[in-house]
């Protein structure tokens, strides 16, 4: 098993320092800091002279790959590729356009973003494989096929539908939590009780209906009968073999919820006015602070590539099979 993990984390080096060099094609070569700055000062006809203070300001004006006018091991650290690119291996995102500390703003909003993520992942998770399994064992009768349906309405619904409905119904009508906000300490569960269950709402129709297909594709696999055959319950089928079979598809789709867990989601705290990193994303964006867009789409890359990892790992624990290889 060691051997197979390692494998997996030797596959994800070259994979991260892909990322990296495309990131730094895209905001350097295909868009040069020239480019940046004239973006950032937002005027048409913006002085040559106020783009190299711009750039010298935020340590653009270094050449790409080498220093010629620096001395030593200077010629090559003292280049927009160390200082900008290659320093994110360290996790060192240096500071952002408009002059904040980035890594001190990571450390302060991932944990906004973590108490909205966590509970709608592991809630949701949790709630879709139990409705799927009630649905698994009702197969066939009326209660299955009027909870397909739902599902599928579910489906249908956009996010959006869900927060505005919420925020009007439970917020203002019903005036139950605040509409938008957040607060530290247990004050905080008020303002993410709201966004909490719109997340587990938004993702359970589509998570149900796909747990439940899983499901029933392994209640008519032979093991499953050979298991009746030995006079087994319906109920320890389903807990003992289907349940622990099926999580094998379930954990690699729940691998693409792990990043959003650090990251944030984009939309959610948008609209409840959560100070995450979904929310950090998005002014980042609009401000065309180049450095934090950088730093984040760096992040998620190293966070979706840990959850490929973590998803292997899993499968030791579910599927025997891999432990041998």
């Amino acid at each position: 098993m060691i051997a197979y993990l390692l494998r997996r984390l030797l596959l994800a080096v070259p994979t991260l320092i892909g990322v990296n060099l495309l990131l730094f094609t895209l905001f350097f070569v295909i868009s040069s800091p020239d480019d940046m700055a004239r973006a950032q000062l937002g005027a048409k006809r913006v002085t040559p002279e106020a783009i190299e203070r711009w750039k010298a300001d935020r340590g653009y004006d270094k050449p790409l790959f080498w220093n010629a006018q620096a001395a030593g091991r200077a010629r090559f650290t003292e280049t927009i590729f160390v200082q900008k690119s290659a320093r994110m291996f360290l996790f060192d995102f240096g500071k952002s356009d408009a002059g904040r500390d980035i890594n001190r703003e990571l450390s302060t909003r991932m944990w906004p973003s973590l108490a909205l993520a966590l509970p709608v992942f592991l809630v949701g998770l949790f709630v879709a494989i139990t409705l799927a399994l009630l649905l698994a064992f009702l197969r066939a009768t009326w209660l299955d096929f009027t909870g397909v349906i739902v599902c599928v309405v579910l489906m249908s619904i956009s996010s959006l539908f869900y927060i505005i409905a919420g925020q009007y119904l439970v917020a203002r009508v019903w005036n139950l939590v605040p509409i938008s906000g957040f607060a530290t300490g247990l004050d905080a569960a008020r303002f993410l009780a709201l966004p909490v269950a719109v997340g587990v709402l938004a993702g359970l129709g589509s998570n149900v209906r796909w747990y439940r297909a899983i499901f029933l594709e392994e209640i008519g696999k032979d093991y499953v009968r050979t298991a009746r055959a030995k006079g087994l319950s319906e109920l320890a089928v389903l807990f003992r073999h289907v349940l622990k079979n099926g999580m094998i598809p379930i954990l690699t789709g729940t691998v693409v919820v792990i990043p959003s867990l650090f990251l944030g989601s984009l939309i959610t705290e948008s609209f409840f006015g959560i100070p995450g990193l979904g929310t950090f994303t998005i002014e980042a964006i609009l401000m065309q602070d180049f450095a934090i867009v950088r730093a984040m789409v760096f992040i998620g890359s190293v966070l979706y590539i840990a959850g490929l990892v973590l998803t292997d790992l899993s499968y030791t624990l579910v599927d025997p099979r891999v432990r041998l290889q």
